[in-house]
């Protein structure tokens, strides 16, 4: 069981923590112990009283729900010390959606005192000692995004707004929030433990590329000035942490904790290191871009928390940055603990002036029923950050979370998403994965769905039935997208048809991003003809069913492999549906996808074969007006690249062209005109969101 909390105005947490059962609480730290809050206690105390704002929905949790954000809710709590201060560059939600949350939730069920600071200045070293200085530890995170994918578009300008700040309000967080918030707060707190983590950390944890730089930066654990960086979902390994920090332990000696990234220097640094593979040096990464894409390579065959081996990444001066093999997944049980936690599940109070986090509004009637993702989309992180064995919780958490909704003042009967990275994964791809590991040199769909697959959405299909059958549940959607591929090798029916039937509202809205078999190697996705199955399967049952429903398609533009031939392929299989999408991404180079190593390197890091990558900005942005084309507005650029490409068969009048011989007359460039006919064409590839189809 958990140690019960030291702030008595806290119950304990249900059941065990995430991580290993917590010893007895140690006679120094009871003897913290205070007493309880008085009955009277002004909770709202604070820098900002919201108490009339909050008026405005008096159902809201009162901040006395929330942990600590100034001194003056640490004397309410009756605490003198926080164990450990969380810096974030996000606003503070306290919702198993936002990773703090998570971190700072499962921490406090194991008897931490936890201490929040959102958004502070990084101009203002005061910024950061509101809470003093805590007694462990300092946590550090961007946030839920990478900080400059937060604040720019992938053709580099400045984003207008942040959904993860109160009002929408762009600009509260720096660029590389997680090097600048250590920086900070190493000026004030020169020896307090330091332990970075969160997606910005996890993706850059050794040397990586920066697009938004366009060039090769250190690991982040050397430009924060951390003491250790946590990678992936981090509830196993922060938890050893605090644990060794509370025994007493240096931090300079935690060095054993899987899922974690630690320095070492000097004469026989690496002597303690074991089974261990050599990277290439940072000297030899910044002569050789062909370095990195080995480099990378051997770091994207050790994800697996059972067979990857340690990795040392050897920098000048003697200096090494070693990563410890992955953490344990959580298992089902541990899954439902965390996501049952005392969470307010709701933006603190402080916010309510500003109108809230604009985040919070796509993820509050949402359920999160897994983690991880086997389907290794090559431009997406999820593999780098999560790994590939799946991580589920159970049928039964999941209903009382829905019940929970239920209860929400403000639920309308509409349960938006049930899923994580990919919606109808809910088991392991295979026994295997938990007795051995997953295949260093195989992937589970691609090229095709591997023999030794377990394919099953019979689980799901059962949840999101009993889901929809709750009392005051109206409908229950399927938002984050499915992979069509491990649906078409389910040798039942069921799951898709109660999916059109029951959790699709007009459209479906799928991910195949491309038309060219080519390109959808090089992305891990699956071939053209799978995707046209799908459609046709689709289209039939819908007619068997007296239903009008449409897939959607969201397409990517520009991604390694892709010519301006593959990219008029696209364009025709657009003009063929019927409609043009509303939404087309250009591959956008984050860092530590497949996608982005083949980009910065021009190789494919698994063959080390050469792969063609628009680098031009023109050119990109011919290939994404390309599948655009009947915007007037992009009529020049279409024009262009079909010159480009030879293909002047396609500008005419005959219905096979995309383009007439002349430009569109002035008043249809301001006007609405050739815009998409939303779900008026015949079913496509597409997804709910980048990188979970």
């Amino acid at each position: 069981m958990p140690k019960q909390t030291k702030n008595p105005s806290h119950k304990p947490s249900h059941g065990e923590g995430a991580s290993r059962p917590r010893k007895a609480s140690s006679s120094k730290k009871a003897a913290r112990a205070k007493s309880p809050v008085p009955k009277k206690a002004n909770v709202n105390a604070g820098a900002n009283n919201t108490s009339t704002v909050g008026a405005a929905r008096p159902w809201r949790p009162g901040r006395e729900k929330f942990l600590p954000v100034t001194r003056a809710d640490m004397e309410v709590h009756g605490w003198d010390q926080c164990d450990f201060v969380y810096i974030c560059g996000d606003a503070y939600v306290d919702h198993p959606s936002f990773g703090m949350a998570i971190i700072t939730r499962v921490l406090e069920a194991h008897g931490y005192r936890v201490g929040i600071i959102c958004q502070p200045d990084w101009r203002d070293p005061a910024s950061i000692q509101v809470l003093g200085e805590p007694r462990l530890g300092f946590l550090a995170s961007a946030g839920n995004m990478d900080s400059m994918v937060n604040h720019y578009s992938v053709t580099k300008h400045r984003r207008h707004t942040d959904a993860y700040t109160p009002g929408g309000v762009a600009g509260a967080r720096p660029n590389h929030a997680v090097a600048v918030y250590g920086n900070l707060i190493r000026r004030v707190y020169k020896n307090t433990p330091l332990i970075i983590g969160g997606i910005e950390a996890s993706l850059r944890r050794l040397a990586h590329y920066d697009y938004w730089s366009d060039k090769l930066k250190r690991s982040i654990l050397l430009d924060s000035g951390a003491d250790l960086l946590i990678y992936g979902m981090g509830e196993h390994a922060v938890v050893q942490i605090a644990d060794a920090l509370d025994a007493g332990l240096p931090v300079d000696q935690i060095t054993y904790v899987d899922g974690t990234v630690y320095r070492t220097s000097g004469e026989g640094a690496l002597d303690q290191v074991f089974d261990y593979e050599l990277l290439p040096s940072w000297d030899e990464l910044e002569a050789d871009r062909l370095a990195y894409a080995r480099s990378f390579n051997v770091q994207y065959r050790n994800m697996d928390p059972i067979t990857a081996k340690r990795l040392v990444e050897p920098y000048p001066n003697g200096v090494y940055v070693v990563q410890n093999p992955p953490s344990a997944i959580l298992t089902d049980a541990e899954m439902d603990e965390v996501y049952e936690l005392p969470y307010a599940r709701d933006w603190h109070p402080d916010y309510d002036a500003a109108g809230g986090v604009p985040a919070f509004s796509e993820v509050k009637f949402s359920i999160s029923s897994n983690r991880g993702c086997f389907g290794e989309c090559s431009f997406c992180a999820l593999t780098f950050h999560q790994g590939r064995v799946l991580q589920t919780r159970s049928h039964d958490s999941i209903v009382r979370e829905a019940r929970e909704l239920t209860r929400d003042p403000e639920f309308k009967g509409y349960i938006n998403d049930v899923g994580g990275p990919t919606a109808n994964f809910f088991r392991t791809a295979c026994d295997k994965q938990l007795r051995h590991g997953v295949c260093q040199n195989r992937r589970c769909l691609w090229p095709t769905v591997c023999r030794n697959m377990v394919v099953d959405e019979s689980g799901y299909t059962a949840l999101l039935r009993d889901l929809r059958h709750l009392p005051g549940v109206k409908k229950v959607f399927v938002r984050s997208g499915i992979r069509f591929d491990y649906t078409m090798a389910d040798a039942s029916d069921e799951f898709l048809r109660e999916l059109l039937q029951h959790h699709v509202s007009g459209q479906l809205r799928l991910a195949p991003e491309h038309v060219s078999d080519a390109v959808l190697s090089v992305m891990g996705k699956p071939s053209r003809s799978v995707y046209d199955a799908f459609c046709r399967r689709f289209d039939a049952l819908n007619r068997e069913y007296g239903l009008e429903q449409y897939v959607v398609p969201y397409l990517i533009s520009s991604h390694p492999g892709s010519t301006m031939k593959e990219a008029v392929e696209l364009a025709c299989a657009v003009r063929d549906m019927g409609y043009m999408p509303e939404q087309v991404q250009d591959f956008y180079p984050t860092p530590s996808t497949m996608s982005t190593c083949m980009y910065y390197t021009g190789v494919d890091p698994r063959t080390m074969k050469p792969i063609y990558v628009a680098h031009d900005p023109h050119e990109k942005a011919m290939q994404r007006a390309l599948i655009q084309y009947r915007k007037p507005e992009n009529y020049k650029l279409v024009r262009e690249a079909l010159e480009k490409a030879g293909r002047q068969d396609l500008i005419g009048f005959d219905k096979k062209c995309l383009i007439k011989p002349y430009p569109p007359k002035a008043s249809e460039l301001t006007g609405d005109k050739g815009a998409s006919r939303g779900a008026g064409g015949r079913s496509d590839n597409g997804g709910t969101s980048r990188g979970r189809g």
